[in-house]
């Protein structure tokens, strides 16, 4: 029996599973989370800054430091009234970057919110696109979602064309201070209505079952 198999008997998020044709996003092991610290030294070029929290950057060695203990932070503080559920993708054997969602109460609220980003080499591929997919298959048709929102600081171009290819509807806007700056960040929404339409049939949903309690939930 492998590690994952080991430790999805212990906490079944290990045991989830979300597959499509080209890409699965799994719950880090430490192995994973050694593959894809590397990765966030090189997101994007040094004149752009397409995150609210500007947490890739600084000196390498710090930058992957604070990447281990986020990870690290995420699996020991998942609760069913509030969860940051932080996978990795997984393309051809590796690790290729992060698909995160995250909720509030979400067994009353059925609202979750999302984040990824993919290292700079494995850009342009539509894989961000892809990945994404299988994290609203896995919030509306997994758990039973009513809603997903998210957002993207306004000129983040690649952000900004996944969620307008997958269907987000504008939902207003925000203010994002970095530093001191003060930045737009436009927001998105898509009900379970917006997504129905699109909805896929060939992503496979593996080990849900059994995750099911630890979000709250019996059977969506």
């Amino acid at each position: 029996m492998d590690v994952r198999s080991r430790l999805a008997e212990r906490f079944p998020l290990f045991g989830l599973s979300v597959r499509t044709p080209s890409v699965e996003l799994q719950l880090p092991t430490d192995e994973d989370l050694l593959a894809l610290a590397p990765l966030a030294t090189d997101i994007h070029g040094p004149d752009l800054r397409p995150f609210s929290t500007p947490w890739n950057l600084g000196a390498d060695d710090e930058v992957q430091q604070r990447l281990l203990q986020y990870h690290w932070g995420r699996r020991g503080d998942f609760a069913a009234a509030s969860w940051r559920l932080e996978l990795v993708t997984i393309v051809e054997g590796e690790v290729v970057g992060t698909q995160g969602l995250f909720a509030e109460h979400f067994s009353v609220s059925r609202s979750i919110t999302s984040g990824s980003w993919l290292g700079r080499r494995h850009q342009g591929r539509g894989i961000g696109t892809e990945m994404r997919a299988a994290m609203l298959h896995l919030a509306f048709a997994g758990l039973g979602a009513e809603r997903a929102v998210t957002g993207a600081i306004e000129g983040n171009a690649a952000s900004l064309a996944v969620t307008a290819k997958l269907g987000y509807r504008p939902n207003g806007d925000d203010v994002n201070v970095d530093g001191e700056d003060r930045r737009r960040e436009l927001r998105f929404v898509m009900d379970r209505a917006d997504w129905e339409p699109r909805r896929r049939d060939d992503i496979e949903l593996i080990g849900l079952e059994r995750c099911l309690p630890l979000f709250g939930l019996g059977e969506p």
